[in-house]
């Protein structure tokens, strides 16, 4: 059976876990003489419709280091730009390479990429959902507080990919995680109550200061995602109050950790002397996200690491 890696759910918690002591291992064994290259032989697609920086660098670099060719597309630098269907670039690149990262916009056409390439598939971003950045954040966590469990995690700002793949994170490892969101900016409503379902104990408010008053981790993102530059304005009034300054990760516990996945707006969602300060993991983070795209490339081709 081909192995996706369309959501967090995909892996399931034991595979969560396991995946991300796969992470660990990749970690602490980088630059060792004899580090292993269970992808020797084979070619990696990795298609970005989007822009990025973290997630293109983290894939090259982990393919190559684990001895695999990286093959890059942009969309303006294939047919795709040219209106070609997601379901015939899927089967051209299914034959030719041996699994596919995917960084798009809409659902539909990360589902088309898997349904049609016949290999393994791995969602490097959609408009729902950002399971690699979620890998990186858990990965985060754990290695300095040393546990997952029993953690007050909070969300602040929209409602977008990165809350939902917070909150089907929480339902699969039964999280306490408080979401803050201005009205009209909510998470889905039917991924709430799903994680709910699993044992996630999932809340969403509206008072930032409410959510995050004994957080452990306090986690943001910009305001505006890519493809709503129209919507900035309007946004940006909407989010008023939703700034993590050191005022509001003062309410937080003593040891809270400050994550954003990054690229940042310093002193829109985020301050500087926050992103900066001692709490900050956020270079940690983007650095997990090499460790854990191994992990990932290894799991969904079923190679040994």
């Amino acid at each position: 059976m081909t192995r996706h890696l369309l959501g967090l759910a995909d892996l399931g918690r034991e595979g969560l876990v396991r995946l991300l002591d796969a992470s660990d291992r990749w970690l602490e064994t980088r630059g060792a003489p004899a580090a292993a290259r269970p992808l020797a032989g084979k070619t990696i697609a990795l298609v970005f419709e989007k822009a990025s920086t973290r997630t293109r660098v983290s894939l090259e670099v982990a393919v190559a280091e684990l001895g695999g060719h990286p093959l890059v597309l942009t969309s303006s630098g294939s047919q795709m730009a040219r209106g070609e269907p997601v379901a015939d670039t899927a089967r051209v690149l299914g034959r030719m390479a041996h699994a596919i990262t995917f960084r798009t916009g809409g659902e539909d056409r990360l589902l088309d990429m898997a349904r049609w390439s016949g290999v393994p598939v791995l969602n490097a971003l959609t408009d729902r959902s950002h399971p690699m950045q979620l890998l990186a954040d858990l990965m985060t966590i754990r290695r300095i507080r040393g546990r997952l469990e029993g953690l007050r995690y909070v969300w602040i700002g929209d409602g977008n990919n990165m809350a939902w793949s917070w909150i089907e994170a929480a339902g699969l490892l039964g999280l306490e995680l408080v979401l803050a969101c201005p009205e009209g900016y909510e998470p889905d409503a039917r991924a709430v109550e799903l994680a709910r379902e699993r044992g996630g104990r999932v809340e969403v408010v509206r008072d930032p200061e409410r959510a995050v008053t004994g957080a452990d981790v306090v986690s943001t993102d910009v305001f505006t995602s890519m493809g709503q530059e129209g919507e900035a304005a309007a946004r940006l009034a909407a989010f008023e109050g939703f700034r993590v300054t050191s005022r509001l990760v003062a309410r937080a516990s003593a040891d809270a950790v400050v994550l954003h996945c990054l690229p940042a707006h310093r002193g829109e969602e985020i301050d500087a002397d926050v992103l900066e300060g001692p709490r900050s993991a956020v270079w940690d983070q983007a650095e997990a996200r090499l460790h854990t795209a191994k992990a990932a490339l290894v799991w969904a081709l079923g190679v040994d690491g």
